[in-house]
């Protein structure tokens, strides 16, 4: 199997692999593909498997790493996304790490791709290809259950990430592409894929709805209540883990939509 990266980055199996992992998404899937014990530090915002990471090294936050923490742990590979890491850190830790696995999953279908690359590099093949059989059919079930219903939903939902400034999501996103599976899209708020915006009249006549994500900032339901008696427009908060962890939380997160179609 041809083992490519995001950047095109031809890599080999590498069955003594030390692994930093700067993506928490990507620690639990190792995890779950029985591979916690090749990993030798992660970020502190890797919180799941919760027992099972307690016990690998912190080396600071996703874009804030220790590099000389790293450096003592010498680690052989080093996983990292896209849209998660700083390219300035990452050329920093090329220096002394020999191998650079970049990622950048931009639709719920690349899970799968995903969890190959995982699990070729780090020999967990026949756990990889477990875990996508569980995939393809979670997958099979979101599909099958759309149907009519696409018609009756809501069709433009602004999917905030923040306030103070408000934050949202572009249709280039992971996030946005989630939403899609289930027939939602958001506004189109230019090529920046985390937008600034304002509460103007335009956008608020062009959208159905608001969701308001757990994370990374923590909307709570009195977000909810509040801004929905601000704009007139119906609220919903949403489990942000679910929406935007790709990886093992994938599982979940295509559930999760099956069950947000619904309400």
């Amino acid at each position: 199997m041809s083992l490519i990266d995001a950047l095109g980055q031809q890599h080999v199996a590498a069955p003594q692999a030390r692994i930093v992992s700067l993506v928490p998404s990507i620690t639990e899937l190792l995890c779950d593909l029985g591979l916690a014990g090749r990993i030798v530090g992660r970020t502190g915002f890797c919180i799941h498997p919760a027992e099972t990471v307690q016990a690998i090294p912190k080396i600071g936050g996703t874009k804030d790493v220790n590099l000389d923490k790293i450096r003592q742990l010498a680690p052989t590979h080093l996983v990292v996304n896209i849209d998660e890491n700083e390219k300035p850190t990452v050329n920093a830790l090329a220096e002394f790490v020999p191998h650079i696995v970049v990622t950048h999953p931009n639709k719920p279908y690349d899970n799968v791709a995903l969890a190959r690359l995982m699990g070729g590099i780090f020999c967990a093949e026949a756990q990889a290809e477990a875990w996508c059989a569980a995939f393809e059919q979670e997958y099979a079930e979101l599909r099958a259950a759309q149907g009519d219903a696409q018609a009756t939903r809501p069709q433009t939902m602004l999917y905030c990430i923040w306030q103070d400034p408000w934050m949202s999501v572009s249709r280039d996103t992971y996030i946005a592409n989630m939403l899609a599976e289930i027939g939602w899209q958001v506004p189109d708020l230019g090529e920046v894929r985390y937008p600034r915006f304002a509460w103007t009249p335009e956008l608020l006549a062009g959208i159905d709805g608001v969701l308001l994500s757990s994370e990374p900032y923590r909307f709570t339901e009195a977000h909810c209540d509040a801004l929905e008696r601000q704009i007139g427009k119906p609220v919903l908060l949403v489990d942000g883990e679910m929406m935007s962890w790709y990886g093992s939380r994938s599982l979940q997160g295509l559930r999760y939509l099956r069950q947000l179609a619904q309400r």
